[in-house]
């Protein structure tokens, strides 16, 4: 979120089950693939101007007396897991009028002991809910109406902290692209309101750290925006994240200050930004929360970019993440789009997180029963959301075939809809996705190895883990239903392994910073036969890669690299990928 004009969206919860072939009644899914899959709402705020889109942001998961609960923007409720893979809407059980009109942006929401707290982004007075009972949608006031924020507008884009070893409570807040982010303590024992005025706490230097510059790859002189605090405490230090440059593009990012005190002094992270995604399909990855699953590990959540109807058109996405031996909070964004497992046990790496599934469907060749010009087959091939192919009609039977070249072991298939000239505001009883998957060998003789026809849930994102692996060439899309007046499909992403090996590591890969400004360096390899694309790494130690741009093979092997701190030593180096698997990275280059 960026401020009240910057509108936010929503997001949604599904699951299925496995048994020989997919369904979507209950679950035996391992994995998840960002986006997150579930049923994001339709967005009423711009019917007006006859806009209709699906979208989820600023997302904040809670852990609350062992599952999780989702809060995103403008989503008229909320979502419950009890496994982080298969979450289930909530509507809030409370009576029209206690629930704010203009609905909930970027809510503050957190657990502490049997009760969760929930609070809307807001320039009013407005109330602060509780619930010991999330998952049934049962919320009490806790605060009618929290005064005025004294020395300062909002809270907008709040976050509500608990220090548990002190017993002290917390509001931080901001979004905009003039003001800081604020800081003030809370009363307990008066509702939780205001015990002193805001104080600034720190703002963006853009001047320093490129990665806050806002635009695409950090190239528009708009001033940027800074946004979404959320506080995490770590071995007794304070980190007070925040979102920047803004949730447009492919460079939204999360990152964070380090302070001895709940309200500072603060000190900038040498490793910022901590979470981060502007390559890939997925892309962007700020606005969203720190917080850690049933058995310690810990994850951040973001807000990727759509925006194909409406600029503030997004969704979530959640990445493996950590804190290091210096204490240095990263989140992981490598094949941050592909595959990764939700562990069931501590681990001792993110890496550990990440199937080996990879991409088997890139670019390959696309049939299909129909389409509209401009709207070709080949989009949903082209790992590019904002792309898509639209079927003359979105009756059933409906389909589109993709070539995977040779027979390969399929493990996932992510279906991603687009809201093509739809006509939908809210998200009713009318508004569910069912569809087919199909697999042959020789495009001639299918078997169906997904059927999502048994129940009435909307998936426009839906992720599909299959049961166990299938050896095929083709993976059909045959078509059910979509509430929408036409089907589109911006990509069908199918996960892996081809027979072969990994591809060799690039040779000559040269970084160098740029003379002019430091917030720069430029990269360069040379090509690899066979790769389907490069994951460019840097961090500012040799063991310390944590940020990643994934680049595809098809595009020219050099790379800008815009999100550099001033002053700031790094290392960088180089890995490919194929269907087959990934090679050892490059040895490391630094650049002063």
């Amino acid at each position: 979120m960026t401020s009240p004009s910057r509108i936010c969206l929503i997001v949604v919860g599904l699951a299925f089950n496995f048994a020989g072939r997919c369904t979507g009644e209950s679950t035996g899914q391992k994995t998840f693939c960002n986006p997150i899959d579930i049923d994001y709402q339709y967005n009423f705020e711009q019917k007006a101007n006859h806009i209709s889109y699906r979208s989820g942001a600023d997302p904040v998961i809670v852990n609350h007396k062992g599952e999780y609960f989702l809060f995103v923007t403008i989503s008229g409720g909320w979502w419950h897991s009890k496994d982080l893979v298969n979450w289930r809407f909530v509507k809030p059980d409370v009576s029209p009028h206690e629930w704010p009109k203009e609905d909930m942006c970027a809510p503050a929401a957190l657990s502490v002991k049997d009760k969760l707290y929930l609070f809307q982004s807001t320039f009013e007075r407005r109330p602060i809910y509780v619930t010991t009972t999330p998952e049934n949608g049962r919320l009490s006031l806790f605060n009618p109406l929290l005064p005025y924020v004294p020395g300062a507008a909002g809270p907008w884009d709040p976050a509500i902290f608990y220090d548990e070893d002190t017993d002290r409570w917390f509001i931080y807040f901001g979004s905009s692209n003039l003001y800081p982010i604020y800081g003030i303590e809370l009363d307990y024992t008066n509702q939780l309101t205001y015990l002193k005025t805001a104080g600034e706490l720190f703002t963006l230097h853009p001047e320093l750290h490129g990665w806050e510059r806002f635009g695409r790859d950090h190239r528009d002189s708009i001033k940027p925006f800074m946004e979404g605090a959320w506080m995490t405490k770590h071995n007794g230090k304070y980190y007070l994240q925040y979102a920047a440059p803004g949730t447009e593009y492919n460079v939204y990012a999360n990152g964070t200050y380090v302070g001895d005190n709940p309200l500072g002094p603060f000190k900038y992270a040498l490793n910022n930004p901590i979470s981060y995604k502007p390559g890939g399909c997925v892309t962007g990855a700020g606005h969203g929360n720190t917080f850690q699953d049933n058995f310690g590990n810990w994850w951040n959540t973001g807000t990727p970019w759509v925006a194909v109807n409406f600029n503030f058109e997004r969704r979530i996405a959640m990445f493996p993440a950590g804190f290091d031996a210096d204490g240095l909070l990263h989140a992981s964004t490598r094949f941050g789009d592909f595959p990764h497992f939700v562990p069931t046990n501590k681990v001792q790496s993110t890496k550990e997180l990440f199937t080996g599934w990879m991409l088997l469907s890139y670019r390959k060749p696309c049939t299909a029963s129909s389409y509209r010009e401009k709207f070709s087959p080949t989009n949903v091939t082209d790992e590019n959301l904002r792309s898509f192919w639209v079927a003359e009609s979105s009756s059933p039977g409906q389909w589109i075939d993709i070539d995977l070249g040779r027979p390969c072991e399929v493990r996932a298939v992510q279906v991603n809809f687009t809201d093509y000239k739809s006509d939908i505001y809210a998200s009713d009883t009318r508004v569910f996705t069912q569809f087919k998957l199909h697999e042959s060998l020789d495009g001639k003789n299918w078997n169906v190895i997904a059927d999502l026809t048994n129940e009435k849930r909307d998936r426009p994102n839906a992720y599909i883990e299959l049961p166990k692996p299938v050896r095929t060439r083709h993976i059909k899309y045959e078509h059910v239903y979509v509430a929408s007046p036409n089907l589109a499909i911006s990509d069908i992403r199918v996960f892996g392994h081809s027979d072969g090996k990994p591809p060799a590591t690039p040779a000559n890969f040269k970084v160098r910073r740029d003379a002019k400004d430091a917030r720069n360096a430029f990269v360069s390899w040379a090509r690899v036969p066979g790769a389907v694309g490069y994951n460019i790494l840097w961090g500012i130690q040799d063991d310390k890669l944590y940020q990643t741009y994934q680049v595809f093979a098809d595009q020219k092997p050099a790379l800008e690299i815009r999100a550099l701190t001033v002053d700031q030593e790094y290392s960088f180096a180089i890995e490919a990928f194929n269907e087959s698997g990934v090679s050892s990275p490059s040895k490391p280059g630094k650049i002063k």
